[in-house]
C-alpha cells in the first residue's frame, strides 16, 4: 500500500522533466537537502546546479530531500525524492542553504531524519553532514555546531575535490583534518575554537591545531567559460513554473553597499555569448520559456544580440531583473514580443542623497524614464523595490520613497493613456539588514518599532493614490534574519531552545535569558572581530571600512572593473 508521503513524492516526480536517476550500488550516496519546501528549493538555481554537478561525478549518486510538512505522530523518517531512501542511510547529507531564515529548518530536517542535531553527538554510524550555499558563504557560525564541515565557495570548483577526499579518507576525524589541510575552502568548525571578551564580543576564532590554516578562502572560478549553470529539472511546481533558468553572470560591478552578492562574488564574471546561446537552445527542449538569471543581467556583453538570436529560434526570453538605466530598444522589444506582464525596477532608496549613500548609481531621471519606457513597450504592471532603515537615513528620505512612487505613477499614467489601459504599480518595502562582508556590516539594524513607523508613513502617503499597492515585509521577520546573519556559535543553543518552544521566538528569548539585540541593534567598532572574519573573500576589510566612511559622506564609488581597478584587493596586482 502506497502511503500519503509516497503518493506526494510520486506526484512531484511525475511532473518533472530532467530528473536524474542513478543506481546506488558501489557509489558514494549524497542526500542533497534544501531546508525549505520543494517549491522553494526547485526555484533555486544554485540547488539545481549542485544536484547536476554531483551526479556528473563518477562514483557519486545524488538525490534530493526537502523540508517535510508538519509531522504527525508515527510519520516515517525523512526520505529522498528520487528513491524514497531514508536520508539517514546516505553517506553524506549536504545542505544547500541560501537564506538565513532557513537555519531553524536545518534542525527540523535533522530531527525528521532521525539524526542528532549537534555534530559532536554523531558517530561513524551517521552520515557526514556538510553545508554550502549563499548563507554559509556569508556567515556559517550560527549553524557551525550542527555541521561536520562547510564547503565555502563555488560548487564547480569545490565538489569534485571534496568527493575525491571523501573517498580517500573513510575515517571522519581523518577526513576533517586532511581536507582542512588540502582544501583551503574546507571549513571544519570542530577544529576551531571561539573565545569572547567580557563584554560578549568575539575575541578570536582560531584553529586548535597548527596543521591547518586559520582562514578559509572562498573557492572561485576565475573564468565561467566551460561551465553551464542552468536548470537541471523543470517542473510546474516552482515560482517560475516551466521556465528553464540560465545563469548569465556572477557578481555585480555596481558596488551597492548593502548588497552581499556584489562583494562576495567579486570580480563580476560573464559567460561567453556562444556558450550561453548553446545553453539556451538546450533549454528549449525542456521548456517554452528561458529565464536569464544574474545580479547584473543587463550588463551582459552582447545581451541584445543574444535576445535576437533566441527570438529567431522561437525561444521566449525573460529576465530576473534589469537596471533602470539599461533598457535598450532591443530589451524593450523582447519585453513587448514576449508579452511580459510585470517588470521590476529596484530604486532601493527614494532620494538622490540616499542612493548616493548606498552607491546605487541610479538617478531619479533614470528611474522615471524607465517606467515610461516599460509602459510604452506594452508592460502593463510595474514592481518597485525599496528599503527602509538604511544607514544614515532620515524621515525626509523615507518621505522621498512615496514621492518617487508618485512621480513614477505620473510617468506610468502618461504612457498608459497612449495605450488606453492603466496597469498596477506594486511597491515592495523591505527592512534593511546589515549583511556580513559588506561596507554596512558595522552598522546596526534599525529598531523594529521605527521600521513599523516608516512603513506606516509610506503606506499612508500612498493610500489614496489609485493603482498603487504597497506590500511590506514584517520587520520582526527581518529582525530574525539580522540575528541569524550576524550571530556567532552561541546561537546554536538558542536554535535548539527555539525547537523546544516550537519556534515561538518570544517564548524562546524569555526562557533563554539571551539578548538578541546585542547582535541586531549594536553598532560595531571599527576594529571588532566578526564571526565571519574566518572566511576570506579576497576583499580587504579596510576597503569595506573605507566604503562605510564614504557612505556616511554620501560619496559614490566607481563600478568594479577588473581590467583597471585594484582598490578592493580581489584582483591580483598588475605586473
Amino acid at each position: 500500500m502506497v502511503g500519503k508521503g509516497d503518493r506526494e513524492r510520486l506526484r512531484l516526480l511525475a511532473a518533472e522533466a530532467g530528473t536524474i536517476r542513478k543506481a546506488h550500488g558501489g557509489m558514494i550516496s549524497v542526500a542533497l537537502v534544501y531546508p525549505n519546501t520543494y517549491h522553494v528549493a526547485m526555484s533555486n538555481l544554485g540547488f539545481q546546479s549542485v544536484y547536476h554537478i554531483l551526479n556528473t561525478l563518477e562514483g557519486v549518486v545524488c538525490e534530493r530531500a526537502f523540508l517535510p510538512p508538519p509531522r504527525s505522530t508515527g510519520s516515517k523518517a525523512l526520505s529522498s525524492l528520487e528513491s524514497g531512501k531514508p536520508v539517514s542511510g546516505f553517506d553524506v547529507v549536504a545542505f544547500s542553504i541560501s537564506f538565513e531564515n532557513d537555519f531553524p529548518n536545518v534542525i527540523t530536517i535533522l530531527d525528521a531524519a532521525n539524526l542528532p542535531s549537534l555534530a559532536e553527538d554523531r558517530d561513524p554510524r551517521h552520515p557526514l553532514v556538510t553545508a554550502g550555499g549563499a548563507a554559509c558563504l556569508l556567515n556559517p557560525e550560527p549553524v557551525a555546531r550542527f555541521m561536520d564541515c562547510f564547503l565555502i565557495g563555488e560548487a564547480e570548483k569545490l565538489l569534485p575535490r571534496f568527493m575525491d577526499l571523501f573517498s580517500r579518507y573513510p575515517d571522519r576525524e581523518d577526513l576533517l583534518l586532511k581536507a582542512s589541510g588540502e582544501m583551503d575552502s574546507f571549513y571544519a568548525p570542530s577544529l576551531f575554537e571561539d573565545r569572547y571578551h567580557p563584554d560578549g564580543t568575539l575575541k578570536s576564532l582560531k584553529t586548535v591545531t597548527t596543521k591547518i590554516p586559520g582562514v578559509i578562502h572562498r573557492a572561485r572560478l576565475d573564468d565561467l567559460s566551460g561551465t553551464a549553470t542552468c536548470s537541471t529539472v523543470v517542473t510546474p511546481h516552482t515560482t517560475f513554473e516551466r521556465t528553464f533558468l540560465v545563469e548569465v553572470s556572477r557578481g555585480c560591478p555596481h558596488g551597492c553597499r548593502f548588497c552581499a552578492a556584489g562583494y562576495v562574488y567579486r570580480p563580476p564574471r560573464f559567460r561567453p555569448h556562444g556558450e550561453l546561446a548553446a545553453t539556451i537552445r538546450q533549454g528549449r527542449a525542456l521548456a517554452r520559456e528561458v529565464g536569464l538569471v544574474g545580479a547584473a543581467v543587463s550588463d551582459l556583453p552582447g545581451l541584445d544580440a543574444l535576445c535576437r538570436e533566441s527570438a529567431a529560434n522561437g525561444i521566449e526570453i525573460s529576465f530576473s531583473s534589469l537596471r533602470a538605466d539599461a533598457l535598450t530598444d532591443e530589451l524593450l522589444h523582447q519585453l513587448r514580443k514576449n508579452r511580459v506582464k510585470t517588470a521590476t525596477i529596484a530604486p532601493d532608496a527614494g532620494s538622490e542623497r540616499m542612493r548616493a549613500v548606498i552607491n546605487k548609481g541610479l538617478s531619479e531621471t533614470d528611474i522615471i524614464h524607465a517606467a515610461g519606457k516599460l509602459v510604452s513597450a506594452g508592460v502593463p504592471n510595474l514592481k518597485l523595490y525599496f528599503m527602509v532603515g538604511l544607514p544614515f537615513e532620515t524621515m525626509t528620505d523615507v518621505d522621498a520613497v512615496a514621492e518617487l512612487c508618485k512621480q513614477i505613477k505620473s510617468a506610468f499614467l502618461e504612457s498608459s493613456k497612449r495605450k488606453g489601459k492603466m496597469g498596477r504599480i506594486t511597491v515592495s518595502l523591505n527592512a534593511f539588514i546589515p549583511k556580513p562582508h559588506t561596507p554596512f556590516q558595522w552598522a546596526p539594524m534599525e529598531k523594529v518599532s521605527l521600521l513599523k513607523e516608516k512603513i506606516k508613513r509610506i503606506k499612508s502617503a500612498l493610500k489614496a493614490v489609485p493603482n498603487i499597492t504597497v506590500n511590506a515585509e514584517a520587520p520582526r521577520q527581518a529582525y530574525m534574519q539580522a540575528l541569524f546573519s550576524r550571530g556567532d556559535r552561541r546561537l546554536a543553543d538558542l536554535l535548539l531552545l527555539g525547537r523546544d518552544h516550537r519556534w515561538n521566538w518570544a517564548q524562546t528569548f524569555k526562557a533563554s535569558g539571551f539578548d538578541p539585540d546585542f547582535y541586531v541593534y549594536r553598532q560595531r567598532a571599527a576594529d571588532e572581530v566578526f564571526p565571519w572574519d574566518v572566511i576570506d573573500h579576497g576583499v580587504h576589510k579596510s576597503f569595506l571600512w573605507s566604503e562605510y566612511q564614504r557612505a556616511a559622506k554620501g560619496q559614490k564609488t566607481r563600478a568594479c572593473d577588473p581590467l583597471s581597478c585594484r582598490l578592493c584587493g580581489v584582483c591580483p596586482p598588475r605586473s
